[in-house]
């Protein structure tokens, strides 16, 4: 393998604004819907401390509480409820701010002791204003916190609103993870991208011995993201601070951004902006048979900028019969030997799941063993149908810049 000399560069918070679209809001470049199926897996409290998370990195946030009936980010944020928002001359509410974030919920006009008593159809118009209606300014991502299922807030949202994605939250809990699999299905019914999965409350560490346990089961959700070819963002402990800071008003990634839990936020957000991201400059979709080189993917020069995400190719080919070539798009190529990429297999017949301990002896991998087909996974990874009949890998993009790091590495030393 070789490699370039790569941009030390983090992918940035604030994106470019792509081109509008019909419906698109004035000033709002991304609006992320985070979802789930059931209630009780942490969805708002994910919201919330991922917002900030973004706030953070530089980016300008708002954030749209759009459980009308059930209403609960001013309580995590410390805002007051029962008090009306001021309104601009054209009628336009104009947000609270907290802790730089920009937000709106049901929770400011009703107070904590008055249910919203609401039909169908007056939720979706307060959703509709609390989006719309809202003067925004410029913002570069607006999270709406949606509530659990897939009825009537969640289909108007996705017909009316032009989401960039969905943030799907679940447990390791086996019933979670079937209703986060519907709750999925039903965004990319409506055409709404996925941009990721959040698994919730995957681990518990003893604060007394240090010892730390899973609460469910291991990995649910990285296991559904595979299996319905979807990135997998992150997972979250289960920590007694993230509840405390919440009910204080200030979250984790406000009140202790040193913690586990504020740490994983952060790696989480930047995912999410690579995803966003993706979403925007993606590669079409592609079946590249290597040989014949049929259905091969474009090589978009013009698309490298320096800020570029480390993670996004904005280009695949086929550079001789033993090299695949990726073009990032902060401008790095990497030169990947074709049987290293065999050998770097991590699926289940190769590495072992739980240990992490690797199955494939690299003597019965032949010198000669090449890729017949390439086939694009969602907006992450890429998949190999190898010519010594093994096709079950999935190779994240992530994992192939750090591959081709790797090898630049070993250049080095060998020079």
């Amino acid at each position: 393998m070789q490699t370039t000399n790569p941009t030390q560069q983090s992918a940035p918070a604030a994106l470019p604004q792509p081109a509008a679209g019909p419906g698109k809001l004035p000033g709002i470049r991304h609006i992320i819907a985070v979802g789930s199926g059931k209630g009780g897996v942490g969805k708002s409290t994910v919201s919330v401390n991922l917002a900030l998370a973004l706030q953070q990195r530089g980016a300008r946030v708002g954030l749209v509480d759009a459980d009308i009936l059930g209403p609960s980010i001013p309580g995590m944020l410390g805002i007051p409820t029962g008090e009306p928002p001021a309104m601009t001359a054209d009628n336009r509410m104009i947000p609270a701010q907290r802790h730089g974030l920009k937000v709106v919920s049901m929770g400011m006009l009703t107070g904590d002791d008055q249910p919203a008593v609401l039909r169908g159809p007056m939720v979706g118009k307060y959703l509709k204003m609390f989006v719309g209606g809202v003067q925004w300014g410029d913002l570069d991502y607006l999270i709406l916190d949606l509530p659990p299922g897939t009825g009537d807030t969640q289909l108007t949202l996705a017909q009316s609103m032009p989401l960039s994605g969905v943030v799907i939250v679940t447990t390791p809990q086996a019933v979670s993870l079937k209703i986060a699999r519907r709750g999925l299905r039903m965004f990319e019914k409506v055409q709404v991208p996925i941009l990721g999965i959040v698994e919730n409350m995957r681990t518990f560490t003893c604060p007394h011995c240090g010892e730390t346990t899973d609460i469910f089961r291991h990995g649910g959700g990285e296991l559904m993201s595979e299996e319905l070819g979807v990135p997998f963002l992150g997972a979250l402990p289960l920590a007694a601070e993230v509840v405390t800071c919440g009910d204080e008003g200030r979250p984790i990634v406000v009140a202790q951004p040193a913690s586990l839990s504020a740490r994983v936020y952060a790696a989480i957000a930047d995912a999410l902006v690579e995803q966003v991201h993706a979403a925007v400059t993606v590669l079409k979709p592609f079946v590249w048979k290597w040989d014949s080189d049929e259905g091969a993917p474009a090589w978009m020069e013009g698309a490298v900028q320096p800020a570029g995400a480390r993670t996004i190719p904005v280009g695949l080919l086929r550079r001789d019969p033993r090299t695949l070539s990726l073009l990032w798009e902060d401008g790095h190529r990497d030169d990947l030997d074709v049987r290293d990429l065999r050998l770097a297999c991590r699926c289940a017949l190769c590495v072992e799941e739980m240990s992490g301990r690797k199955l494939l002896d690299p003597r019965t991998v032949r010198a000669d063993v090449s890729p017949r087909q390439i086939t694009s996974i969602g907006n992450y990874a890429i998949q190999f149908d190898w010519n010594d009949g093994h096709n079950s890998g999935i190779y994240a993009f992530n994992d192939l810049r750090a591959l081709g790091e790797r090898a630049g590495l070993q250049s080095v030393e060998d020079v």
